[in-house]
C-alpha cells in the first residue's frame, strides 16, 4: 500500500533530569520504550533531538553571580564598564547583569533602541516618526529618552526593561548610567572598556570598537569560558546561551555536545541495528509575527550534531515543476513525470530555478525549530524529540 504519510515528530516523554544523570543512557532508554510501545517501525534515518536544556542540567554546568562577578572583575579591573547591546531578558540576560554590576564599580549600560537585536520592543517603532528620531545617528540619555518615549511596559513581560535594569545594577552597590544608541562605537564616548552582549552580532561589534580605540573588548561569549573555583563554563560561547536556573544562579549552553550525540547514537544503534540521526537543539530560527521577537537567544540552534545531520537540502520545488517544466500534465502522469525528475535531481540545485523558493538553511537549524515548538518551553515534559520521515521525498 503507498504511504499516505511524509513526516512524523513525536515528542518522548523522559525522567525529570538531574546532574549526574547518565543522559545518553536515559535517551536511548526512552527512545526505545517510546518505539516499543506506540509500535513504531524505525525508518530510514530517522533522528533522535535532545533539548540543550536537560544535557547541561545533567553536566551540572552552572554559574552563581559570584563567578561571573569574579571574571569580570580580573578583565575590567578598571571598574567602569560600558555593557552594550543586552536582549532585554529577565531569563536570559537580568541575571547575568547582576553579576556583571557585582564585578564592576559603575556601568554605563548603551541600550539598542526601539528594539533588541532579538526583536524585544523598548517602544513601538512608530514613535521613532512621531518623535523625529534618527535611530542610526542619534544617541540618546536617560532623560531625553523618558521626554521622547516616556515609560512603556513590555506588551508580553509588563515590565519596564530600562527601570528594571537600571534597579537591578544599582541595587548590586554599582553605579549605573543608561544611554541609547545603535552605534557600537558610541560606548567609547563613555568609557574604554567595553563588554558587548550582543549574540549574532557580537563579532562584527567587537571589531568595530578595537578599531575605534577601544581599550578592553570582551563579550559575553568570553566570560566563564573556564571554570572560577568549581563552576560550569563554555569555553566555545561562554554566557551566551545561559538561562537563568535560581536567584543567584544560571544554567550555562551545554558543553561536550559532540561526545555525547556520538555516544547516543553508539547506544541507538546497538539497541535498534539502526543509524539514527541525533542531535542538541536550543531555540529554534522563527520570528513571531505578532511580537516581532525573533526565537534565537542562543548562539547557535544547535552545538552538536552527528555528522549525517550535516549540510543544508537539496531539494525541488514540487509546484514550480507542477506548473512550469510539467504544466501540460495532470493526474497519474503528472505525479509520474515529478517522481521521475525528483530521481534524477543534481547533487547540488543551488542556483537552479527547480529548487526556487526551497529552504537554503543548515538542517540543523530547520530540524531544531521543528524540535523547539514540538517541545516547547513549558511543562510538556518531553525534552526529546523523534522524527521520522524528515528525509524522505514524494518518491519514497
Amino acid at each position: 500500500m503507498e504511504r499516505t504519510v511524509g513526516t512524523v515528530v513525536r515528542g518522548v516523554r523522559a525522567p525529570i533530569i538531574r546532574e549526574g544523570d547518565d543522559l545518553a543512557l536515559i535517551v536511548r532508554d526512552s527512545v526505545v520504550n517510546c518505539i516499543k510501545a506506540e509500535g513504531i517501525t524505525i525508518g530510514e534515518k530517522d533522528v533522535v533531538a535532545v533539548t540543550e536544556s536537560v544535557l547541561a542540567r545533567s553536566q551540572g554546568n552552572y554559574a552563581s553571580v559570584e563567578d561571573i562577578a569574579a571574571d569580570v572583575k580580573a578583565k575590567f579591573p578598571a571598574g567602569h564598564i560600558g555593557v552594550i547591546f543586552p536582549i532585554l531578558s529577565r531569563n536570559r540576560f537580568a541575571i547575568c547583569l547582576r553579576g556583571m554590576a557585582m564585578g564592576a564599580k559603575k556601568i554605563t549600560l548603551m541600550l539598542s533602541y526601539p528594539s533588541d537585536e532579538v526583536g524585544n520592543h523598548l517602544f513601538d517603532v512608530d514613535m521613532l516618526d512621531e518623535k523625529g528620531v534618527d535611530p542610526y545617528a542619534d544617541i540618546l540619555d536617560e532623560k531625553k529618552y523618558r521626554e521622547l518615549f516616556g515609560y512603556v511596559l513590555h506588551p508580553f513581560t509588563g515590565v519596564d526593561y530600562v527601570e528594571y535594569y537600571k534597579e537591578l545594577i544599582t541595587g548590586c552597590g554599582c553605579e549605573c548610567e543608561i544611554v541609547f544608541a545603535n552605534k557600537a562605537t558610541a560606548i567609547l564616548n563613555y568609557t574604554k572598556d567595553v563588554l558587548c552582549c550582543d549574540i549574532h552580532t557580537r563579532a562584527r561589534t567587537k571589531r568595530l570598537l578595537k578599531k575605534a580605540g577601544a581599550k578592553t573588548v570582551y563579550g559575553m561569549d568570553e566570560i566563564l569560558t573556564a571554570p572560577i573555583g568549581d563552576s560550569g563554563y563554555n569555553d566555545f560561547c561562554g554566557l551566551l546561551g545561559s538561562n537563568k536556573a535560581t536567584e543567584n544562579t544560571v544554567k550555562l549552553f551545554p558543553i561536550h555536545c559532540k561526545e555525547f550525540v556520538d555516544r547516543v547514537q553508539a547506544l541507538l544503534k546497538e539497541a535498534t541495528g539502526k543509524n539514527i540521526e541525533v542531535m542538541v537543539y536550543g531555540d529554534g530560527a522563527f520570528k513571531d509575527p505578532v511580537g516581532k521577537i525573533w526565537e534565537l537567544a542562543d548562539p547557535v540552534v544547535s552545538p552538536g550534531y552527528t555528522d549525517g545531520l550535516a549540510g543544508t537540502p537539496n531539494e525541488l520545488k514540487l509546484k514550480y515543476l507542477a506548473d512550469n517544466d510539467f504544466a501540460n500534465l495532470s493526474g497519474e502522469a503528472l505525479k509520474a513525470a515529478i517522481s521521475e525528475k525528483i530521481k534524477q535531481k543534481d547533487e547540488n540545485l543551488v542556483g537552479k530555478m527547480a529548487s526556487e523558493g526551497t529552504t537554503p538553511r543548515q538542517l540543523t537549524d530547520l530540524i531544531g525549530s521543528l524540535c523547539d515548538l514540538t517541545s516547547g518551553s513549558g511543562d510538556k515534559g518531553t525534552p526529546i524529540i523523534y522524527i521520522q520521515g524528515y528525509f524522505d521525498n514524494y518518491t519514497k
